[in-house]
């Protein structure tokens, strides 16, 4: 699995799969990444979206692209960082059940944003260790997913997911 940080809105990743949409429970429109997918997408994903909320806490589940290039959209649900109980190990969860969910409906590359970081109001260095380190830890198991684009908004949050991905990487050649 290759993992790319790029600057850039995540509804122009037209040569991927799957877009990962940071979602409330509800699955509906909201500000941020998911305005932008609810936007982009149309009506019909959210009337859709409707059979599955709501979602816990860390989970995942995947829905058509509708109105997108891309066919699939995963929505994924990480914890307030100022309002939930363990906000690090829900934010895992839902890296780890996105990869899951787009294995079972055999999506090969996708494109996430920088999960939590919004309005669940993660510190983006924190979000960017555990999104890069959960995205590492289960590459092997998830072989068929051959990228993962971590699109984020500007420089300094490139600079941020950069950073933790080349520690994690050489954390790895380390051990």
């Amino acid at each position: 699995m290759r993992v790319e940080i790029v600057v850039g809105n995540i509804v122009r990743q037209q040569d991927v799969d799957a877009l990962v949409n940071s979602a409330n429970a509800n699955l509906r429109f909201g500000s941020g990444v998911a305005g932008a997918i609810h936007t982009a997408a149309g009506p019909e994903l959210e009337q859709y979206s409707r059979r599955y909320s709501p979602i816990a806490l860390g989970e995942a589940v995947v829905t058509p692209g509708f109105e997108l290039p891309n066919p699939y959209i995963i929505h994924a649900r990480a914890a307030s960082y100022i309002n939930d109980d363990h906000p690090e190990r829900y934010l895992d969860l839902a890296v780890g059940q996105t990869l899951r969910v787009a294995k079972e409906a055999g999506i090969k590359s996708m494109a996430m944003p920088a999960i939590g970081t919004g309005v669940f109001k993660f510190p983006p260095e924190l979000a960017a260790e555990i999104i890069v380190r959960a995205l590492l830890s289960r590459a092997a198991e998830h072989s068929e997913i051959t990228l993962v684009r971590i699109c984020v908004g500007d420089a300094q949050m490139k600079a941020v997911f950069q950073a933790a991905l080349d520690a994690a990487l050489n954390s790895q050649i380390r051990n």
